[in-house]
Parts: C-alpha cells; sequence; structure tokens
C-alpha cells in the first residue's frame, strides 16, 4: 500500500485499490466494447488532459470527478479547487494503481468524467449554419476526432453523425479533437440516409464525397459552392452506401494523383472543408 503525498489537496481521496468502487467510471477505459456500451447508459464521457477537460467545462458540461497522478493534483489547482468547492469528488492515485484501474499509463495525468449531455435536434444545430459535415458510420474514433478538429479549424458549423457512426464523446475520438467536438455543434441524424430530405428542408444542397462516374471535381464545387451545403463523408473502406448516394444532389470527387484513388475519410474531410469552406 503507497502512502498518500504530504501535499495531497485537502478534501481530496487518496486510492489504493484499483478496484474501489468509488472511481468505477475509470474502469477498463483500454475496453472499447464494454465502453461503447456502459459510457451512454451511464450517462456519461471521460475528457483526458487538463486541455481537454478545460474545454468541455467552458462548454458547459459538467464534472461528475475528477481523477489525478499526485503531481498534476498538486499543478492543476484552478480544476481541483472549483470541483472540490462544488462538492465534486477529486480522486487521486499512483500512476501504477491508476494503470491498473484504467488500463493504460494516463500520460497526461489527469481524466474527469463528465455528465453526457442530452442531444439536440438537427434543425437546432443547423439553424444558421452555411456548412454542415454529416459522417456515415465512421468507426473509428480516431477519424471522427480527427473530423472534428478539422470542422472546427476549417469553418465547418455543425457536425451530424448517423446511427452507426462512433461515438464522438469517446475518449480517444475527443483526445484526438484536442476538445474541439465541445465546440462544434453536433449531434445525431436519424434515420438515415432518411435525413437528406431534412437538410434539403433546411435549405442545404447535400453533396456526397464518392467515386463516381457522374461525380464532379472538387474544384467545381470550390468555385460555385452553394450558399448553405452539406458534405456527407463514408466509413473506412466502403465509403458512403448507395442510398446515400443516390439520394444526394450532387456526387462530389477529390481529383488524386500518384495511382491513389481515394484519401482516408480523416484526410479527405481537412481537404473538402477547406475547398468549400465559407469565404
Amino acid at each position: 500500500m503507497s502512502e498518500a503525498p504530504a501535499d495531497l489537496p485537502s478534501g481530496a481521496v487518496w486510492v489504493e485499490d484499483p478496484r474501489d468502487p468509488r472511481v468505477r467510471d475509470y474502469f477498463q477505459l483500454t475496453d472499447v466494447a464494454l465502453r461503447r456500451v456502459l459510457e451512454p447508459q451511464e450517462g456519461l464521457y471521460l475528457a483526458e488532459s487538463d486541455k481537454v477537460i478545460r474545454r468541455a467545462l467552458a462548454s458547459g458540461h459538467r464534472m461528475r470527478s475528477l481523477l489525478l497522478t499526485p503531481r498534476w493534483a498538486t499543478e492543476l489547482t484552478e480544476l481541483v479547487r472549483p470541483a472540490l468547492a462544488d462538492g465534486i469528488p477529486v480522486y487521486v492515485g499512483s500512476p501504477g494503481v491508476i494503470e491498473e484501474m484504467t488500463g493504460f499509463h494516463l500520460h497526461r495525468g489527469a481524466i474527469a468524467a463528465m455528465h453526457r449531455p442530452a442531444l439536440p435536434g438537427v434543425a437546432e444545430v443547423v439553424a444558421g449554419a452555411r456548412r454542415v459535415a454529416v459522417l456515415e458510420d465512421v468507426v473509428d474514433h480516431t477519424n471522427v476526432g480527427a473530423a472534428f478538429r478539422s470542422a472546427a479549424a476549417l469553418g465547418v458549423d455543425a457536425v451530424l453523425v448517423t446511427p452507426r457512426c462512433a461515438d464522438p464523446l469517446y475518449r480517444r475520438a475527443v483526445r484526438v479533437s484536442m476538445g474541439t467536438v465541445f465546440q462544434v455543434p453536433w449531434t445525431r441524424i436519424d434515420p438515415w440516409p432518411g435525413g437528406v430530405d431534412v437538410l434539403r428542408e433546411e435549405g442545404f444542397t447535400v453533396a456526397a464525397l464518392a467515386l463516381a462516374e457522374d461525380a464532379v471535381d472538387l474544384d467545381e464545387l470550390e468555385a460555385r459552392p452553394p450558399e448553405r451545403l452539406a458534405l456527407v463523408l463514408g466509413t473506412e473502406g466502403d465509403g458512403l452506401s448507395r442510398r446515400t448516394v443516390e439520394a444526394a444532389d450532387l456526387v462530389v470527387r477529390i481529383p488524386m494523383g500518384g495511382g491513389v484513388d481515394s484519401l482516408n475519410v480523416a484526410a479527405a474531410s481537412a481537404v473538402a472543408f477547406w475547398a468549400v469552406r465559407p469565404r
């Protein structure tokens, strides 16, 4: 058993048992299949690193507990003190105990269990938007996070994710996005591809990024972009479904060279978002 450090913040809880039920939110974080079910059911998600936690709090999300290694418990006083003052549990454990608890080494020294907010409706999310991205069945959390980061950087006003798309609030997606999942308004669009009609009713031209004989080059769309545009990007490997391509107003392809037919969905999103960014 390890002893609590002498400079442990007053009110913080020293955790010695990696299976302590008080920190069950942080168990088995590397088990993706388990967490995919557990986190939405429990109404929580995990924010890793002080930068991501700050962005979550700045967006109005509420913390339910905070887990830190001793070094960060003393250095991140601007997170620890308000949490303790609000009665939010702050748990501190040695790096070894936390690694056994979570399944990985907490390189950034801080992770927070956050209350999962209720998702708004599609009409609310796209109200006033000029550029919207739709992620269809993108299953890799890294790609989802990267697409959100590109959306935040390149003028996309909102992101819609289909029912089978990976959770943007999963820890890896949040981390890769550098917390921009809290910056860009998003929600799930269901049913899909029936939601194409919803976007059209909201005044959007729906453009599907896909390889098709009748696809126009992205250069053409960039030269004459519609006022309100929804770009739809498909899952890794298979790309967009045939039904989605048929439902879209137009099909767009990114011109390729070097014998390459397409880009990874995260890379393709950055290229497309840059090309059609509002001027």
